[in-house]
């Protein structure tokens, strides 16, 4: 019979610390497929990224990356980032074969024609409603789509009965500051980045390119 001080699958206890307080032991996970089940089978969330830190859209590109890695089909259409000046994740969705698609036209919101920057997010949410009705993805990244909403360019209502008839098993993520509440109250995963220091407030650094750009 195997003891528990001999069986190698147990990790061995960690040796009490100075304080008195037993130090946590580390698990040993035994390696598995995790397979990614039938759409059928799956749990379709819906994912906010919210806050006024920053990190909301690098989060989810960092789910847009290991979704893909597990040969789901992703996508992600960003409601102010412009294709005439392309980001770092522009270039790297290209070369992996992921789809990245700017919407924008910059920072619209500094724009003195909000009829034409409702315009421009009502084309663009009619780009991302009909990817979300095809059933084509399993992941879909709606980033920045907060501003839109907020901004009166987009009705929520509108939006969140498009989220809730997706396909079965098709997850959504949105981004942006300042998500309302009927989002968040929709939302099976809310995170919020708090700000708490940054190179531009403290320093007055810029945007980095492979940080911010």
């Amino acid at each position: 019979m195997t003891s528990r001080r001999t069986d190698p699958s147990i990790a061995p206890e960690a040796p009490a610390p100075a304080n008195g307080r037993k130090a946590p032991v580390p698990k040993r996970k035994r390696p598995g497929k995790y397979r990614v089940p039938p759409r059928e089978s799956r749990h379709g969330l819906l994912i906010v990224h919210t806050g006024d830190g920053k990190g909301k859209s690098t989060a989810a590109l960092g789910m847009l990356m290991r979704a893909a890695g597990r040969g789901m089909r992703v996508g992600m259409w960003q409601f102010i980032k412009s294709a005439e000046n392309p980001y770092g994740e522009h270039f790297a969705a290209s070369r992996l074969g992921v789809e990245i698609m700017p919407l924008g036209d910059g920072f619209t919101w500094l724009s003195d024609n909000l009829d034409e920057d409702r315009a421009l997010a009502r084309r663009g949410w009619d780009v991302c409603r009909a990817a979300l009705e095809s059933g084509e993805y399993d992941v879909l990244i709606f980033d920045e789509i907060t501003y839109a909403l907020n901004y009166g360019w987009l009705e929520t209502d509108e939006v969140l009965a498009a989220v809730r008839a997706r396909p079965v098993g098709t997850h959504v993520v949105m981004t942006g500051r300042s998500a309302s509440d009927a989002l968040i109250a929709a939302a099976d995963l809310v995170t919020e980045m708090r700000l708490i220091k940054h190179p531009y407030r403290e320093q007055g650094i810029g945007a980095q390119p492979g940080i911010e750009l």
